[in-house]
């Protein structure tokens, strides 16, 4: 890291809050992962985007989350590419559908090694990097499915639910090395991965508007409104919160609200 380099500034004087700062997105390649490198690069930071397909918009470095080899040499060449890590998007993942009876044991090993490992595996490989940040933040991107249940989604949930304990437990061991550690939990969001769900639906169009109506806001959440969520919790503007999980689900999980008549 460069000595004297200027790192993570409040919005002041026209300089992006996140201006100076080093952040890598595992799964940048597309959806919520794509709009939050998108987000943290217009708020000034230098972004490096891990994916199977990382593209071509950002430092773009090819790592499989299963992979132990793979993600440190991603993680040292990001860090060489970038002078560090500040920030650390913990966002590559996979969905499942059915209940328990549904998937069989190999998916369950699959699933879990993507979801809930894999963010393991990165986190290791960068945490010497974000130990010698002067602002040092790791977002990991979690689900409703972790705080409320849905029908279909049990395996998925059980990985989620595993994500969110493991980010409390983060941020519990690593607040005296200076490092934030929180999750954001998107509602039913409008992403790739939910395009080909609906694309497998007898009805698309008619469990389209089931999922929206799920959300009492009517609607899905969209990449960029997780993003927003995303790039808050790894800024300078959230200097005191860690151990956190932000809903940004259109009130799915605090909102009780009578029928519509």
């Amino acid at each position: 890291m460069t000595e004297g380099k200027t790192r993570g500034r409040k919005v002041a004087g026209g300089m992006a809050e996140l201006s100076g700062l080093a952040a890598v997105v595992t799964g940048g390649g597309s959806g919520i992962g794509l709009a939050a490198a998108r987000l943290l690069a217009a708020r000034g930071a230098n972004v490096a985007v891990l994916d199977l397909d990382p593209g071509t918009e950002f430092v773009g470095l090819r790592a499989d989350v299963t992979d132990d080899a793979s993600v440190r040499a991603a993680i040292d060449a990001a860090a060489q590419r970038l002078d560090g890590i500040d920030i650390l998007v913990n966002n590559a993942g996979i969905g499942a559908a059915g209940t328990v009876a549904d998937n069989p044991d190999d998916q369950w090993h699959r699933v879990f090694d993507v979801n809930v490992v894999g963010i393991v595996r990165v986190t290791r490989a960068a945490l010497p990097y974000l130990r010698a940040s002067r602002h040092a933040a790791i977002v990991n991107t979690c689900s409703i499915v972790a705080t409320a249940g849905l029908p279909q989604r049990a395996l998925y949930s059980a990985t989620k639910g595993a994500v969110l304990s493991l980010t409390l437990a983060m941020a519990a061991d690593h607040v005296h090395e200076g490092i934030r550690v929180n999750c954001v939990n998107p509602g039913t969001a409008d992403t790739p991965w939910v395009g080909r769900l609906l694309d497998t639906a007898e009805d698309p169009v008619a469990e389209r508007a089931a999922l929206e109506a799920r959300q009492p806001m009517g609607r899905l959440v969209s990449a960029e409104e997780v993003a927003a969520g995303i790039a808050y919790l790894a800024s300078p503007l959230a200097a005191s919160v860690t151990g956190t999980a932000l809903a940004v689900d259109g009130g799915m999980a605090g909102l009780r609200l009578r029928p519509r008549s």
